[in-house]
């Protein structure tokens, strides 16, 4: 079985290294894996999948469904054509496109034809997006973004034009943007996460996790890469207080330190596949570089500038000698150690992460799940300005803890693992089911129980980038549903209520980009939104799909998941769902219990007759009726296999006649 770690809240602060995750715009192809067998559910999905073997193409691939409908596919403006769209956030009609030229607003009123609102171009990688009433906050990492928004980029080392934090704008007309202020940073801004504090009603809080290497102080004054010192810039996430009565006045007000007392877990080798390509890249002399331990192949696109720079600082022109090549092989070791923060301590264990990747907040049960390189965290974020660690996890079967996400009650944590850094394919049919996959865990008492793997059950081929990546819930009442983007692997809809039994009930899929050769595509992110499915394809543009009833999920149950309305929504955000009283919320209840056999045939076929005559009357006769029901229900409770399912069934009823008029 797999190795799983934990670690209490700690009682001495200590600072700790992370494994390097190479950023996707950087184009790395990672070789990690893992190691044991422990439970890896496999879905009820069509004997003979579909989604093997479809034809490829970039605007005509085969395409395959099942349990749920596309009703939309909408190309990128020119601007943003050949771009990476990266994630998306929602507010009112509106979905807010990231991508490595800027952002995207597509009025989605009508999911079935999009209509491009603005396109603001604003090059920065990745792009990350999140919104707050008025107010849309922007990542940017690499060293190339402008604070003025220019699309030349930055060359020199140091510049005062140079953009790595969170850019801030004001979308109070979001047909024109403007943008207000920035937040930089030392390490820039990867992904980041809003933070509503319940107390502090005047300021809304910014957790920012950002990848890269520490920039120098001469061009941000305070940045230091000082190892696992206090005031190193690394082993801390950013915590920006952003004053909403001033927006321009944003600032860092912490660096929360909650990797103390974290060491370096134990990983896993490659996948056949991998060691298979890993030899014959060096039988062609490619460049290979060891990143904490495993191997990966650097890519042309990453190897060639270095090569034209050891040219010219030899003063020499024309091809790279095989001595450039050489001295290139022999300083790449120490290019990985600087990535790494020094490469840690030389004697014991090796330090642990120094940066999470993503951090999903849920403020209304004052907990955040922790994506963080070699550990899946929990956190305390009842003290928004200063989150506390309360637990955490590693798992030999997990190369890179990507991203988090709570199910409604806040009882479970499913954190995904982005093995192959996004930008390898990761979904073949030899690769372990338990790598790059979900680890499901239970919260008890503040601590991680871990129970399953889910990981998409179609394998793909080796020419599509497939992985675990960024998700949301799906409001079906009483259980955990979810839908998920797994790259080229396409978008799965699965059911987590069981955290022993995850169960894919629903998908979409095309074909790869390109059947000769990788190309990069598929959806990066794709989350529920107001009855939608929006997904961000990363070469394709935006698709809106809807579920469709089946055998997994009855039409109540996307009617009633459908009167769950949001404002706005950030998924590294969560809301916690509420449905208002509705007859297909009661009749969802009903459908559960029939699917579970947990009430009888005779006591479903009753409670849909009174639901039915109750939904035809009105006043008084619809109350009374409804109130008999519910009393029914609750006495038939206690001899249901589904007690506290049958008792949701009654509290709906009971709810639906208090507001019978």
């Amino acid at each position: 079985m797999s190795l799983v770690y934990r670690f209490t809240r700690p009682s001495v602060r200590r600072t700790a290294g992370r494994f390097v995750k190479l950023s996707l715009a950087a184009g790395l192809v990672s070789a990690a894996a893992c190691s044991s067998t422990p439970k890896t559910s496999q879905s009820a999905t069509p004997k003979a999948d579909p989604r093997v073997g479809l034809k490829a193409g970039l605007w005509d691939a085969q395409q395959s469904q099942w349990n749920l409908k596309v009703v939309s596919e909408t190309r990128p403006p020119e601007k943003f054509v050949g771009s990476t769209n990266s994630d998306m956030a929602f507010t009112g009609k509106y979905v807010i496109q990231g991508n490595y030229n800027g952002f995207q607003v597509w009025d989605i009123s009508n999911p079935s034809k999009p209509v491009l609102t603005t396109a603001y171009f604003c090059p920065a990688s990745q792009s990350d997006v999140s919104v707050y009433k008025n107010l849309l906050f922007v990542s940017g990492e690499g060293n190339g973004g402008r604070l003025d928004c220019g699309g030349e980029g930055v060359k020199e080392h140091v510049s005062k034009d140079r953009l790595r934090g969170i850019r801030i704008f004001d979308i109070s007309d979001i047909t024109n943007p403007k943008y207000i202020a920035n937040v930089q940073t030392c390490r820039g801004s990867h992904t980041h996460t809003v933070v509503e504090d319940p107390r502090d009603k005047d300021n809304v809080y910014i957790y920012v996790s950002g990848q890269a290497g520490v920039r120098p102080a001469e061009e941000l004054e305070g940045c230091t890469d000082a190892g696992q010192n206090q005031n190193s810039s690394r082993f801390r996430i950013e915590v920006i207080q952003v004053p909403l009565a001033n927006p321009a006045a944003a600032k860092i007000v912490n660096g929360a330190r909650i990797f103390e007392n974290l060491t370096m877990p134990k990983s896993h080798g490659a996948a056949p596949a991998d060691i298979a390509e890993i030899n014959a890249a060096k039988a062609r002399g490619d460049f290979i570089a060891d990143v904490g331990g495993q191997e990966m192949v650097l890519p042309p696109q990453f190897t060639k500038p270095m090569l034209d720079s050891v040219v010219k600082a030899r003063g020499g022109t024309g091809n790279p000698t095989g001595a450039d090549s050489a001295a290139l092989r022999a300083a790449i070791p120490g290019m990985i150690a600087k990535m790494m923060g020094g490469g840690g301590a030389t004697n014991g264990p090796k330090p642990g992460p120094d940066q999470c990747h993503d951090i999903t907040v849920y403020p209304s049960i004052g907990l955040a799940g922790g994506a963080c390189g070699g550990y899946g965290l929990l956190l305390d974020i009842k003290n928004v300005q200063n989150p506390v660690r309360l637990d955490a996890a590693a798992d030999t079967n997990f190369s890179y803890w990507h991203s988090a996400t709570f199910n409604n009650d806040g009882t479970k944590l499913l954190f995904s693992d982005e093995w192959g850094g996004g930008g390898a394919p990761k979904c073949r049919a030899s690769d372990p089911k338990e790598w790059g996959a979900d680890a499901i865990f239970t919260i008890e008492n503040g601590k991680l129980k871990f129970h399953s793997y889910y990981k998409l059950p179609a394998p793909q081929s080796d020419k599509e980038n497939c992985v675990a990546h960024n998700g949301s819930l799906i409001p079906i009442p009483g259980r955990d549903v979810m839908v998920q983007a797994w790259y080229q692997g396409g978008i799965s809809v699965f059911d987590w209520t069981n955290p022993d039994q995850p169960k894919e009930i629903a998908f979409f899929d095309r074909g790869p980009i390109d059947s000769t050769k990788f190309s990069m595509g598929g959806s990066w992110s794709v989350y529920w939104y107001n009855g939608s499915i929006v997904s961000s394809e990363i070469a394709r543009g935006l698709d809106v799909a809807e579920l469709t009833p089946s055998q997994y999920i009855s039409q109540n149950e996307i009617d009633a998941a459908k009167t769950v309305h949001l404002d706005y929504l950030n998924a590294q955000g969560q809301p916690k769902f509420v449905w208002p009283p509705s007859f297909a919320l009661a009749r969802a209840y009903v459908d559960q219990l029939e699917r579970s056999k947990c009430l009888s045939s005779s006591q479903i076929s009753a409670a849909r007759s009174a639901l039915s005559a109750a939904e035809k009357a009105s006043g008084s006769a619809r109350k009374d009726a409804l109130t008999t029901l519910s009393t029914q229900l609750s006495g038939e409770a206690s001899g249901s296999c589904d007690g506290a399912k049958v008792q949701k069934l009654s509290n709906a009823v009971k709810d639906l006649a208090n507001v019978a008029s």
